[in-house]
């Protein structure tokens, strides 16, 4: 069997999983989908065969990737709608959702009970990165495993193996506590500048010529001069990532104040009606917190204060 020859089963075709599967398609894969909305599977009906339930989607698959939102839906999907007794032997399971690392060290066991190997290989990119197949993939599990998902990898971005199963997850960890605190790092230095008079654009301009540059000051400090909230990833999404951290870093006995404190800043922003925000949108809750806006002028911050938000 030839590596485009191989039967892929997607299961999550939203935000990520929709690109991913249209990338998939155009490299030839032979494919089945299954989403719980199955509307969103309708844009790829003529090229993929279109599957009532995730056992059904599994049962003849050679490679089955899963793109879900959490660990308690990749859960009900692969332990109790039998997505992975489904299994047949010799199947590689691909979960490139971001889940707990636990929970993919028992799928992965899972797995094994059917003959079926496990790699985790949750990725960073955001919706940019999976329709221009240039994700990050952090994977984990044994070589052999991995070396067979690297065709199916291949076509959607760049992959580093991190370690055995769970290390994946873990190197998701530690990117989002990342993003988030720069989320809020950027946030809070656009704010301080343009409040006491410098134009917020400008300032995002030079620092990205300096020490201070980075994807996020690029991207989202645009976002954020641009008030351009709508999600590429959710800030429900992120809030589920922190609160992943801060458990993760419980059970090895760590403190992270700095992501307790972006945790709690999310779980306000959400509080606040904002779920389905860009994580970007932290600066919504910034703005909130102070009774102002980014790159309002002095009478346009009281007029803030007294409570004409947007």
């Amino acid at each position: 069997m030839t590596e485009k020859q191989l039967h892929i089963a997607f299961l999550g075709i939203g935000l990520m999983g929709g690109p991913m599967t249209r990338n998939l398609l155009d490299a030839g894969f032979s494919m089945t989908l299954w989403n719980r909305t199955a509307s969103k599977c309708e844009p790829f009906k003529d090229q993929a065969t279109i599957a009532d339930s995730p056992e059904q989607a599994v049962r003849d698959a050679d490679v089955v990737i899963t793109m879900l939102e959490n660990s308690e839906v990749v859960e009900q999907v692969l332990v109790e709608q039998g997505g992975i007794t489904a299994l047949k032997s010799g199947a590689l399971l691909i979960d490139m959702s971001s889940i707990q690392p636990s929970v993919a060290r028992r799928h992965a066991g899972l797995a094994a009970e059917q003959g079926a190997g496990y790699v985790d290989a949750p990725v960073s990119g955001g919706t940019v990165g999976a329709t221009e197949a240039r994700l990050s993939i952090m994977a984990g599990g044994l070589e052999q495993d991995v070396d067979r998902a690297r065709p199916v990898f291949e076509v959607l971005g760049k992959c580093t193996r991190i370690g055995p199963v769970g290390s994946g997850q873990l190197a998701k960890l530690a990117n989002q506590a990342i993003v988030g605190i720069t989320i809020g790092a950027v946030s809070e230095a656009l704010l301080l500048a343009a409040q006491g008079g410098a134009d917020p654009a400008a300032v995002r301009e030079a620092l990205m010529g300096g020490f201070a540059g980075s994807r996020i000051l690029e991207l989202h400090g645009q976002r954020m001069i641009d008030r351009a909230f709508a999600p590429g990833a959710p800030a429900r999404i992120q809030l589920k990532d922190m609160r992943m951290i801060l458990d993760e870093a419980r059970a090895e006995g760590l403190t992270l104040p700095l992501s307790q404190q972006v945790h709690n800043e999310y779980l306000s922003l959400i509080a606040n009606g904002h779920s389905d925000v860009d994580h970007s949108g932290l600066l919504l809750e910034l703005e909130h917190l102070n009774g102002t806006l980014l790159g309002s002028t002095v009478s346009g911050s009281k007029s803030a204060r007294s409570g004409n938000r947007e």
